[in-house]
């Protein structure tokens, strides 16, 4: 693709963006929106139309080779995820569920469930290939050093206890084969002998019509082979026409698609080389810059201070008062205000701060007759309002700047989109005068300090000094991050995590989760439902810091879940999707490690330290809910799994956000622990169901192809009906036991049937409705699964007036 078409689709998400921005800015803010229903569909529809800009400006940025056009892109794109998250968050709130069914408003706007996926976008791990290259480096270098010392023990009786039943009969069953393939062997010899025995002893050449019809049998089965096989091909062509079943030169990618591959690459490698040229560029232009024009600046600067010193004290008869380094300094001087206002501007402020103390009985009264006019305000415009968004103004000076600069920029001199030399300058050129700035700020702070009179010294008083912070203790301060990496691989702490993406996790789309709501059903959300949710709170921010930093902080997810539905396979797709490390904090991997209140300190100082200094980091927590049981099993007595319950809280209210790291813990079984523990530690609990039937045909189809199987015969809706109940897991186990090498060998000769599939299955006991009804029993009974229970009851509507009146109430009685 050529640099016009992705500039044309620059400006066609521009247009969009320049659109939704309208609406969500108007000149006049929108009154509230008293029918729920009506306020979720706009939420709805600015969410899908938020992702059709995401997925275009994340094309644009991967592939334009400007690299002045790709910093605006990148602004613009970070604001549209933020945003997106921002809107799922608010329709959380608003409806009180993790998975919202929106294939009523796909619909409208003529989509389909294709173009609302979240897309990954590919700079999260291109960026930093350098850095996660070096890590991995590292890591795997400590991985061998701890194999090379670690001494490989001789198979005893020890060993042999420690293996579970199922190795063991599978050692069992290969020695057991291996006998009879000997015996079987030694068989065959014998008989082998004795067939030569016989010949030698006739000793008689066959006669020509033993040799005529041993001829013809042969032809025979050659010419009946040749038959079926063109049979097949010809039926399998006829079936192709059709449209009834698909190409197998369709699985390889034709030379359309290899060609548009190669060209992505190849715009890759010309991105990198224009980077480099600018960087460089950009320094060369601000020295030349910083000595040329940086003793006017400073010149021109000092000057017009100077100016503003004796206009203030021509003005007020004194000499004003410095504006603080944390408000601007200088730069507040050069707004459009004269010196009257801004030295009253400044002493507002000091009275702001002083009158922070605690107010007078007649300052409570009159705050009180205001909140009960805000209180009557409030009653009139009842109604759901959109909250404030951290991202709106990013957008705003994103749009801004493509109007202004690139939307009519002729660029028919920059064939190759190099950089322009004149934007740099003009960009270096303010980041030069706020550096001079900074430094003309000193010398005028000293000058102005000795030009004051000693008693305009006095009215100022000594600036209090400002509450020193308390820091927490560095237990490893004199240690290196190798080192204490080092220690984590070696107790199993620090692991590499699995070459899995998010894409790999199958499963289509709910097609019929509007309808039941309307009809008051509660649908169960789909694998295609599970893994756009972990894309918004988990992939999403840990990739980029700017979303990380203003959208809603998730600092922990829990996936629950029946064993089997691909938790761990999405806690190493986070891994990978982010370029993120993996910690293991599972009570099994933790049990005997680091003993004692101080080792247990220390281990979670080591692992969150290390969890920083490598961000983006995934901490991941198996079987989380035996951390929180509401009763050890005396099996489990001596690991001690409840021994993080009262610590992990606390670091995780360490997490700011500018820390890209999340905790995710997977259960099985939650049912065994503490709902309100578990709850108050993971502030967000996706329930991931067992396959519905759309995935599983997804996955039977995907799966067979995977591992070499044809699907020319075989009945894959029956398939997919027969396998209710069963995982993924369950799947993939089945898949490989059914297409050995031998049975993929063999089938042309015997295609696939579904009925192969059928004994593997019946011998896995698959997931019950009981099971999946007590989990949905279970979700129940978290925070966000019981108000969903009361605004399904509608007694959400009821209370909010009965508040209404006691908040009354209670300001009458103050």
């Amino acid at each position: 693709m050529w640099h016009s078409t992705y500039n044309a689709l620059w400006t066609d998400a521009q247009v969009e963006l320049s659109s939704l921005l309208s609406q969500e800015l108007p000149a006049q803010p929108p009154r509230p929106e008293k029918d729920r229903v009506v306020f979720f569909q706009r939420l709805v529809t600015l969410y899908v139309r938020y992702v059709q800009i995401f997925r275009q400006l994340e094309e644009c940025y991967d592939q334009v080779l400007h690299p002045q056009k790709r910093r605006v892109i990148r602004l613009v794109l970070d604001g549209v995820m933020g945003r997106v998250v921002e809107l799922k968050n608010e329709m959380v709130d608003k409806e009180f569920s993790e998975y919202h069914y929106m294939d009523d408003v796909v619909q409208d706007l003529k989509l389909t469930p294709a173009h609302i996926e979240i897309p990954i976008p590919r700079y999260f791990t291109r960026e930093c290939g350098k850095e996660l290259q070096e890590r991995k480096a590292m890591l795997t270098n400590i991985l061998n050093l701890t194999e090379a010392t670690e001494r490989p023990r001789p198979v005893g009786i020890q060993d042999l206890n420690k293996l579970r039943v199922e190795e063991a009969i599978n050692i069992i069953q290969l020695a057991e084969r291996a006998r009879q393939g000997c015996l079987r062997a030694k068989l065959m010899k014998e008989i082998l002998r004795g067939e030569e025995w016989h010949r030698k002893v006739k000793n008689k050449d066959p006669d020509a019509s033993q040799r005529d019809s041993a001829a013809v049998c042969i032809q025979k089965v050659w010419r009946g082979y040749v038959q079926r096989k063109w049979t097949k091909h010809s039926r399998q062509e006829e079936l192709i026409f059709l449209g009834m079943a698909i190409d197998s030169a369709q699985d390889q990618l034709c030379t359309a698609v290899t060609t548009k591959q190669a060209n992505e690459a190849s715009r890759r490698l010309r991105q990198e080389e224009h980077e480099a040229d600018f960087q460089t560029s950009t320094v060369t232009f601000t020295e030349n810059l910083r000595d040329v024009e940086g003793p006017d600046i400073m010149e021109t600067m000092q000057e017009q201070i100077r100016q503003w010193f004796l206009e203030c004290q021509n003005a007020t008869g004194s000499f004003p008062d410095y504006p603080a380094e944390e408000d601007g300094g200088s730069a507040l001087i050069f707004a459009e205000k004269n010196p009257q206002e801004l030295r009253e501007e400044i002493a507002a402020k000091e009275e702001e701060e002083a009158n922070k103390k605690p107010k007078g009985k007649e300052e409570k009264e009159l705050k009180r007759k205001k909140d009960r006019g805000k209180d009557a305000e409030e009653e009139e415009d009842v109604g759901l309002k959109m909250l404030p968004s951290a991202f709106l103004s990013d957008l705003e000076g994103g749009s801004k700047t493509f109007v202004d600069v690139w939307q009519n920029r002729s660029e028919s001199n920059n064939y190759n989109q190099r950089h322009e030399a004149e934007l740099i300058k003009e960009e270096m050129r303010k980041q030069i005068e706020a550096e001079i700035r900074v430094q003309v700020d000193e010398l005028m702070r000293q000058e102005l300090a000795n030009l004051k009179p000693a008693a305009n010294k006095d009215k100022g008083g000594k600036p209090k000094a400002s509450p020193k912070k308390k820091k927490d203790k560095d237990l490893t301060a004199d240690r290196s991050l190798e080192s204490l990496c080092r220690e984590l691989v070696e107790r199993g702490l620090l692991i590499q995590a699995d070459n899995v993406k998010l894409q790999d996790y199958l499963g289509d789309y709910s097609y019929l989760g509007t309808t039941l709501r309307q009809t008051d059903i509660e649908p169960m959300p789909s694998l295609f439902d599970v893994r756009q949710v972990v894309a918004l709170y988990a992939v999403l921010p840990l990739g980029s810091p700017v979303v990380h930093e203003k959208a809603p902080l998730v600092r922990a997810v829990l996936l629950a879940g029946p064993a089997g539905v691909g938790k761990k396979t999405l806690v190493h797709a986070i891994c990978q999707e982010t370029g993120a490390t993996l910690f293991d904090l599972s009570p099994l991997s933790t049990a005997g490690k680091y003993p004692g209140r101080s080792g247990l300190a220390m281990m979670l100082h080591i692992v969150f330290k290390v969890a920083r200094l490598m961000q983006p980091s995934v901490i991941w927590i198996g079987d989380a809910e035996k951390m929180f049981y509401k009763k050890v099993p005396k099996e489990e007595k001596e690991l001690d799994p409840r021994r993080l319950k009262k610590y992990l809280p606390k670091v995780l209210e360490s997490i700011k956000e500018g820390d890209r790291v999340l905790v995710v813990g997977t259960t099985d079984d939650p049912l065994r622990a503490e709902v309100s523990a578990l709850c108050k530690t993971y502030n967000k609990i996706i329930l991931i169901p067992r396959p519905d039937y759309a995935s599983r045909y997804v996955m039977w189809k995907q799966l067979i192809r995977k591992h070499g199987g044809e699907m020319s015969a075989l009945d894959l809706s029956s398939l997919t009906k027969i396998s209710d109940g069963y995982t993924q897991g369950h799947m993939v186990r089945v898949v490989r036991n059914v297409l050995t090498e031998r049975r993929i060998l063999q089938q042309d000769t015997r295609p696939l049937t579904a009925a192969e599939f059928v004994p593997a299955l019946a011998k896995i006991d698959p997931v019950f409705q009981d099971e999946e009804e007590a989990l949905k029993n279970w979700y129940a009974m978290t925070p966000l699964g019981r108000k969903r229970a009361k605004a399904a009851t509608g007694k959400e509507e009821d209370q909010a007036p009965a508040k209404s009146k006691s908040s009354k109430k209670k300001g009458k009685k103050q």
